[in-house]
This record gives structure tokens, C-alpha cells and sequence, in this order.
């Protein structure tokens, strides 16, 4: 098993092209959100553009969206149809499917709440040949049907805690790294397993575990932020495994700062998104 380090991020993380313009650092679209869950979104398409992602594209239901336009000043949100309750009904995926188009990777998940038809669009907006990130919400909507994941047409991130992990049938009996290969090899998925030292798993069988990160990040908002740097890489085409490593040290070394700075007990997913800046800093 690989360990990550700061070296390793730095090798990876490819180089800013001084004359590049916005549309050579990614374009990606963020399908998340629903009433009663305003935090999430801000929170990922927030730290894919701190990730350095040239565009941010972020999809909420309708009722989401004036809180959404308050909020975002870099990303751009936009409104979809949603369900009597404030989530996403069916009547989204054409508009999904038409940003998703234009875009280099796609997240879908975070804050977007239990509904049977948000649960039947996440499914079915599985087939989109775009790298894709699937959180939160977006695990749970595919938990009865984990076997659609083996027919996904493109890279795809999964980014459980272990009780996300559990109710996708995954088995923590034979220890978290066991259970984090076999998953992966069996769905063909890249596998993050949050929680102390997180994992990452791939298909082909690497797996690598991460040291940066601390207590205090454990606080509702702090994975959605991690979702937004997994795809702001993505959208950049690296690689999914060297992405998913690179996410999850620079989301844990952002964490770190941010104790630093603030300690453990007080920090918010906000200061994460504070840090991140300065993490990346560090590896350039």
C-alpha cells in the first residue's frame, strides 16, 4: 500500500500553464442541493474553484436557487426543476445532461436529499460518458442498485464514510483496506473511504492511504468539500487515482492549517475552503 506525501502531490499536480485561459483548467458541473440542504453546494462548487477549476457550473432545484445566486460569486448556479419538497425531480436530467455536455467532469450528490424520483435520476443519469463523482445523497440513491455502477461508461468516484460504504453492500469485516480493493475491483469504481486515514482504492488494485487531516474537520460540509476538489482534478484530465490521492492530502493538509490556525474544536468547512489555497501553495 502507497502512502501519500507532499512529494507525491507535487509530482502529480500538473503545472498551470502561464498562458493559459479559463477553458484549459476545467470545466465542471455540480448537481447538488435541496431544500433545507443550501450548505452543501456552496461548499463543493465552492472548493472546486479554489481548487483552481477554470469554470464552475452549479445545478440546484429551483427553490435552491436564489439562496444558491446570493451565495456564488465565482460558480455560476443555475436552476432545475424540482419536486413539491424543494428536491430534483426527472424533469432535470435534459437540462443535466445538456450543461453536462460542455463540461470535463460532473459531481452529483451533495445535499440533494431522499426522494424516489431524485433517487431514480441519479440512476439514471449514470450513463453520462463524463468523469463523475458521486457523494452523499448520490451514494444513497444507488445503494439498492450498486450493480449499475459496473456499466458506468467512464471514470467514476465514489466517496463514502463507512456508513455510506455499508449501505452500498460493502463489507468492513475483513478490515477497511480489504474491503475498500474488493469494492473497487468489483464495481470498477475509484474508491475513497473517508474516516481516519482515508483510503483510496483503485480497479487495477493500488491503494493508497492518507496521513494529512485531523478531528476537527469532522463536521457536517467537510466532505462536500472534498467532492469539489476531486472534481476540480478531474476536470483538469488527470489521472483518477493520482486525482483522488491529491484530493484528499490537500483537503487533509487544508484541515491541518485551518487547526492551526483556529484549533480543532472551531474550525469550519469554510476554513477549509480558506486553506485550500494555501495548501496547493505548498506542493507548487
Amino acid at each position: 500500500m502507497e502512502t501519500i506525501t507532499a512529494t507525491f502531490v507535487r509530482q502529480c499536480l500538473p503545472q498551470r500553464d502561464p498562458e493559459g485561459h479559463k477553458g484549459d483548467f476545467g470545466k465542471v458541473l455540480c448537481i447538488c442541493g435541496s431544500v433545507g440542504y443550501t450548505g452543501a453546494p456552496i461548499f463543493a462548487s465552492r472548493a472546486a474553484v479554489r481548487t483552481g477549476a477554470g469554470l464552475v457550473f452549479l445545478g440546484v432545484p429551483q427553490s435552491v436557487w436564489p439562496v444558491a445566486a446570493v451565495k456564488s460569486d465565482e460558480a455560476m448556479p443555475f436552476p432545475l426543476p424540482e419536486t413539491a419538497d424543494g428536491k430534483l425531480s426527472l424533469l432535470a436530467e435534459e437540462p443535466v445532461r445538456q450543461r453536462a455536455a460542455g463540461c470535463d467532469a460532473v459531481l452529483l450528490g451533495c445535499g440533494l436529499g431522499r426522494d424516489w424520483q431524485t433517487d431514480t435520476l441519479v440512476q439514471d443519469l449514470l450513463d453520462m460518458e463524463k468523469p463523475l463523482v458521486l457523494d452523499a445523497d448520490g451514494l444513497n440513491a444507488i445503494s439498492e442498485n450498486a450493480e449499475l455502477l459496473q456499466k458506468r461508461p467512464a471514470v467514476t468516484v465514489l466517496t463514502p464514510h463507512e456508513g455510506e460504504f455499508l449501505r452500498l453492500g460493502g463489507d468492513l469485516s475483513r478490515g477497511r483496506e480489504a474491503a475498500a480493493a474488493a469494492f473497487s475491483q468489483k464495481y470498477g469504481v475509484y474508491l475513497i473511504l473517508k474516516g481516519h486515514r482515508t483510503l483510496i482504492a483503485a480497479p487495477e488494485g493500488r491503494l493508497a492511504v492518507n496521513n494529512t487531516g485531523n478531528c476537527g474537520m469532522a463536521k457536517g460540509g467537510s466532505g462536500d468539500v472534498l467532492s469539489g476538489v476531486v472534481l476540480a482534478l478531474l476536470g483538469l484530465g488527470m489521472d483518477a487515482f493520482d486525482a483522488c490521492c491529491c484530493a484528499v492530502w490537500l483537503h487533509g493538509r487544508a484541515g491541518d492549517l485551518a487547526a492551526a490556525d483556529k484549533g480543532r474544536r472551531g474550525m469550519t468547512p469554510s476554513d477549509l475552503l480558506e486553506k485550500l489555497p494555501y495548501a496547493l501553495k505548498e506542493v507548487e
